[in-house]
């Protein structure tokens, strides 16, 4: 049988959204596609941010966002905001790929590393990121304050 054409990787663009949103469901973060269609709009108007797509011919097979990380402590550095493959692409590759493009804009940027967060709980998340180099530097624990509108 032969192997399925390998996705070619691209900026996202606004007539993705539907897919993109299709992706972050698999991931566990229920998106419509319009939802998904202004969020790519906050992503695309930023030069620090990127959103990298694999394209294949029956849909996108994954997706990544890195962004550069300004922390005034700490050398110039990007992050990996989020990661997903399709379920029925896994195992082919694509992850991999993805990943290469995320560094190899964090490099073009100046970047001297690149960082991902991932829950303790996706145990596979884990392994795929040892496995493409990445090593625990720390363990943290994640605050967040809700923020209402003044007045």
């Amino acid at each position: 049988m032969a192997e399925p054409p390998r996705p070619a990787i691209r900026p996202a663009r606004p007539d993705d959204a539907a897919e993109l949103a299709r992706l972050s469901t698999q991931l566990g973060y229920a998106m419509s596609p319009p939802v998904a269609e202004s969020q790519l709009g906050e992503v695309a108007g930023h030069g620090d941010h990127a959103l990298f797509v694999a394209e294949a011919p029956t849909g996108l097979a994954g997706w990544i966002q890195v962004s550069v990380s300004r922390i005034f402590e700490a050398p110039s550095a990007a992050e990996i905001a989020g990661l997903v493959v399709d379920e029925s692409r896994r195992g082919e590759g694509v992850g991999p790929r993805l990943l290469r493009a995320a560094e190899d804009w964090a490099r073009a940027r100046g970047c001297r590393a690149v960082r991902v967060r991932s829950n303790v709980r996706r145990e596979r998340a884990l392994a795929f990121y040892e496995r493409e180099g990445y090593a625990k530097v720390k363990v943290q624990q994640v605050f967040e304050k809700p923020l209402r509108e003044s007045g």
